[in-house]
C-alpha cells in the first residue's frame, strides 16, 4: 500500500522519541531540500539552528553551499551562530567565498566575522576565493581589508613536514586561473616572490600544473605574465627542480626561451636526481628545445646524454649532441664517506648527484639539503673540495660586507669563522665549517646529557669574544650556537642582528640579560621555550644551584664586572677550586676582626646560611679537630669565621681518622655546605679591602 500524504508529513515530523541526531537530519535535509516552510516549521517546533550532521556542518553552512540568500538570511533572523565551524574548522564565511557570493560574504560579515579567519588548514576566505577562481568575491574582501599576502598557517605537526605557507597568489597560480592571478599581481600588490614551506613560489606551483593538458595553456600565460612582472626564477620545487626544468618537462619552448632571456636562471641547474634542462630535453625527445639548450650554452658532458637519445630512438637529437661535444663516459665514483654523522646521508647524495660547480664549491639549494633557515635565507650543505661545510648564499655587495666581518673572528676560539667563499653570477657563497647540531636541537636529545658547565664556559667565552670586537649580538638564543663534531661550541649570526657597541652600555646590558636566560634555559636542559624558563625551573638540589642562582641574578642586573669579571665566577670553579678558596680565605685576612669585619658586618644583607654549623658537622670529626693529637684542646664556635678556621685546620692538619670518616674534604664540604661558596666569595667582593681575594681563576681551566 503507498504511503499516504499525511504519513509523509507525519514521518518528517519530529516526535518525543526523536533523537538530537534525527532532528539536526530533518533540518539540514530541509535546506538542502530548499524547503523553506519545513525549515521554519522545525524551527519553530524546537529544532536547534545550530545543530551540526556529519563532519560537522551546520544548516546555514549548507545553506551558504547551498547558494541559497533566502535560507541564509532566514536562519541568521533565527539566531545561526556565523561563527560555528565546521570538523576541519571552516566556517559559513569561507564557504561563501568558495561559492563566490558577494551578497553572502557581506551580509556574514556584517555579523563581526574576522576577515582574516582561517579554517583548520589555514585556509582564509580569500585564499578559497582565489582557488575557485571567484574573482568578484576576491574583489570584495580586498576592498574589505583582506590581507594578500597571507602566508597559510598550519599545526605544529604539519610544519614538521613543511606543509602551509602558500598565498592565494600560489593558489590561483596552482589552479591555473589566469584572470584571477593578473588581478592579485596588477591590482592587490600581490607578493610573487613569498614561498610556501618547502620553498616553493608562485611561478614554480604553475609550472608544477602545467602537465595536465587541460592546464598547459593557463600555465603557459601564467608563467610568461609573472615572467614579465619581474618574479624570482630561481625558486625550485620539492625535488629541487628549477622553473627552466619544469618548464622543459611540460615542454613548452615558449617558457623556455622566456626563461632563457631572463638572464637570471643557471642553465646547467640540476635537480635531486642530477638532471638538467638538457637531460630532461633529451629524455623527453624534444629536438626544438634541446637545439635551443644547446645553443645557449648547456653542458653536454655531464649524464649519459647520448645513450638516453640511443634508447629513445632518438638519432636526430643524439647527432645534435654530438656536434656539441656530447661523448659517451661512463662516469664511475669512487666512495665516499663524510665525516658528518649528522649530515651523513644528504652529503653522500650531494657527492653523488650532478651540480654545476661554483668555483671549487658544490651545493644544491632545495629542502633536502637546507640545514638551518634564518632570516636572511637558509644555509646548506655544500662540499668544498673535500671539505664538509654549511653554506650561506647572499648578493655579492652583502657578502662582501659579512667577509669583513668574518676576518676580524679569525683568531677568535668561539666565533663562527668563514672557511672559503666564491662568487658567481652576482651571488657570495660563504662558506663555514659544519656543525652537527644547534645548541637548541643538542639539549632535547635527553638520552645524551652535555657538560652544561663546560657548554656555558664556550658561551660566555663567544660572547666576550664578540664584544672585544666591538660587536653586541643582540640575538643570543640556542638556534645561534653551533656545536661541531668534537662538542666545541660556536656563536654565529647569521640573522645579522649585531650591533656596533660604540660606547652604547645599554647594548651590552641587552646581551648580559639574554645570557641569562639563555644560562636557564641550558641549566634546565631546554624543557621549556627561552621566553618562559626562570629560576624557579633550577633543581635546587643540585650541586651548583647556589652559584648558579647568584650568577644567572649578576647576570640579569648589569653587575659592574661585566661579562669579563662574571666568567671568572664561582659557578665556573671546580670543587677543589672552591674548597681551596674557603679555606685559604683564613690565612690571607690576618686579622681576626678583620675577618669577623668582613663576614660578620653589623649592617648585613644576607644572613650567614648556617648559623648551626657544628651540629652538622660529623660529631666524631667535630671531636677529633676539637682535641687534635698535637696542641691543645681547639673550641670552634657557630660564626662563619670559626668555619672558615676549621676548614683550613683539617686541611692543614690532616688526620687519617677523618679521612676514613668523610673522603675527599672537598666533596664532603661542599655537600654540606652548598651555599658557603658564594656566601663568602660575596662577602669578599662587597668589603672594599678584601675584594681582591675573590678575583681567582679556577687554574684547572
Amino acid at each position: 500500500m503507498e504511503p499516504t500524504a499525511h504519513s509523509q508529513q507525519q514521518a518528517a515530523t519530529p516526535s518525543s522519541t526523536e533523537t538530537t541526531e534525527d532532528i539536526a537530519s530533518c533540518l539540514n535535509a530541509a535546506v538542502r531540500n530548499k524547503n523553506q516552510e519545513r525549515v521554519l516549521e522545525l524551527l519553530e517546533k524546537g529544532a536547534d539552528v545550530n545543530s551540526k550532521v556529519a563532519f560537522g556542518w551546520t544548516p546555514l553552512q549548507s545553506a551558504v553551499q547551498d547558494n541559497n540568500e533566502d535560507l541564509v538570511r532566514l536562519l541568521l533572523d533565527k539566531g545561526a551562530c556565523p561563527h560555528a565551524r565546521k570538523d576541519n574548522g571552516g566556517t559559513a564565511f569561507t564557504e561563501a567565498a568558495i561559492v563566490g557570493n558577494v551578497n553572502i560574504l557581506e551580509l556574514l560579515l556584517d555579523r563581526g566575522l574576522n576577515i582574516n579567519d582561517c579554517d583548520d588548514n589555514g585556509f582564509t576566505a580569500f585564499m578559497e576565493a582565489a582557488w575557485y577562481g571567484n574573482e568578484k568575491a576576491l574583489e570584495f574582501l580586498y576592498s574589505k581589508g583582506a590581507d594578500v599576502n597571507l602566508r597559510r598557517v598550519v599545526n605544529e605537526e604539519k610544519a614538521k613536514l613543511h606543509k602551509g605557507g602558500a598565498t592565494a597568489l600560489i593558489d590561483a597560480c596552482r589552479r591555473g586561473h589566469f584572470s584571477v592571478v593578473k588581478t592579485l599581481v596588477q591590482e592587490m600588490g600581490a607578493d610573487m616572490n613569498i614561498c610556501d614551506n618547502k620553498d616553493r613560489n608562485a611561478l614554480i606551483y604553475a609550472l608544477q600544473e602545467g602537465y595536465a593538458k587541460e592546464r598547459y595553456e593557463s600555465a603557459v600565460s601564467i608563467g610568461l605574465f609573472l615572467l614579465d612582472q619581474g618574479i624570482d626564477v630561481n625558486s625550485k620545487d620539492e625535488c629541487g627542480k628549477s622553473a627552466l626544468i619544469l618548464a622543459v618537462e611540460m615542454q613548452s619552448l615558449e617558457l623556455v626561451e622566456a626563461l632563457l632571456e631572463k638572464g637570471e636562471i643557471d642553465i646547467d641547474d640540476a635537480d635531486e636526481e642530477g638532471k638538467t634542462a638538457l637531460m630532461v630535453a633529451v629524455e623527453k625527445n624534444n629536438y626544438k628545445i634541446a637545439e635551443l639548450l644547446c645553443r645557449k650554452g648547456a653542458r653536454t658532458d655531464v649524464g649519459n646524454l647520448i645513450a638516453v637519445a640511443n634508447r629513445n630512438r632518438a638519432h636526430k637529437v643524439a647527432e645534435l649532441l654530438r656536434q656539441h661535444n656530447a661523448r659517451f663516459v661512463p662516469e664511475t665514483l669512487e666512495d665516499w664517506e663524510p665525516n658528518s654523522r649528522r649530515w651523513r646521508d644528504q652529503l653522500k647524495n650531494l657527492y653523488k648527484i650532478y651540480r654545476p660547480m661554483i668555483h671549487k664549491l658544490k651545493t644544491f639549494q632545495y629542502i633536502q639539503q637546507r640545514i638551518q633557515n634564518t632570516s636572511q635565507g637558509g644555509i646548506y650543505l655544500g662540499l668544498h673540495g673535500e671539505t664538509e661545510v654549511a653554506v650561506r648564499v647572499c648578493r655579492s655587495t652583502a657578502g662582501d660586507k659579512e667577509t669583513e666581518f668574518y676576518k676580524q673572528c679569525g683568531n677568535c676560539e668561539h666565533l663562527l669563522k668563514l672557511f672559503q667563499s666564491e662568487k658567481a653570477k652576482g651571488y657570495m657563497y660563504l662558506c663555514f665549517p659544519l656543525w652537527e647540531k644547534n645548541l637548541e636541537e643538542r639539549l632535547q636529545e635527553r638520552e645524551d646529557q652535555m657538560d652544561y658547565k663546560d657548554a656555558l664556559r664556550m658561551i660566555f667565552q663567544a660572547v666576550r669574544e664578540l664584544h672585544s670586537l666591538g660587536f653586541a649580538h643582540q640575538d643570543l638564543r640556542p638556534s645561534n650556537f653551533f656545536i661541531d663534531l668534537v662538542g666545541k661550541i660556536y656563536l654565529a649570526d647569521f640573522d645579522n642582528k649585531r650591533k656596533l657597541i660604540e660606547g652604547k652600555k645599554e647594548l651590552v646590558n641587552s646581551d648580559l640579560e639574554a645570557l641569562s636566560r639563555l644560562m636557564l634555559y641550558v641549566l634546565t636542559g631546554g624543557k621549556k621555550p627561552l621566553q618562559q624558563v626562570s629560576t624557579k625551573d633550577l633543581a635546587a638540589d643540585s650541586p651548583d644551584y647556589e652559584e648558579a642562582l647568584d650568577l644567572v641574578s649578576s647576570l640579569g642586573s648589569h653587575d659592574e664586572r661585566g661579562l669579563e669579571g662574571l666568567s671568572k665566577h664561582p659557578y665556573f670553579w671546580s670543587k677543589q677550586t672552591r674548597f681551596n678558596f674557603l679555606k685559604g680565605v683564613w690565612n690571607k685576612i690576618k686579622d681576626l676582626h678583620k675577618r669577623k669585619a668582613v663576614f660578620q658586618p653589623p649592617n648585613a644583607t644576607v644572613v650567614f646560611p648556617y648559623p648551626s654549623w657544628t651540629q652538622e658537622i660529623d660529631r666524631e670529626v667535630l671531636n677529633i679537630m676539637r682535641n687534635p693529637k698535637k696542641g691543645g684542646a681547639c673550641h670552634y664556635s657557630n660564626d662563619v669565621t670559626d668555619l672558615l678556621r676549621f676548614m683550613r685546620n683539617l686541611d692543614e692538619h690532616p688526620d687519617t681518622r677523618i679521612s676514613e670518616i668523610i673522603g675527599d674534604y672537598a666533596k664532603y664540604f661542599l655537600k654540606i655546605f652548598p651555599a658557603l661558596t658564594i656566601y663568602v666569595y660575596n662577602s669578599l667582593r662587597q668589603n672594599p679591602k678584601c675584594s681582591h681575594f675573590a678575583d681567582i681563576q679556577d687554574p684547572s681551566l
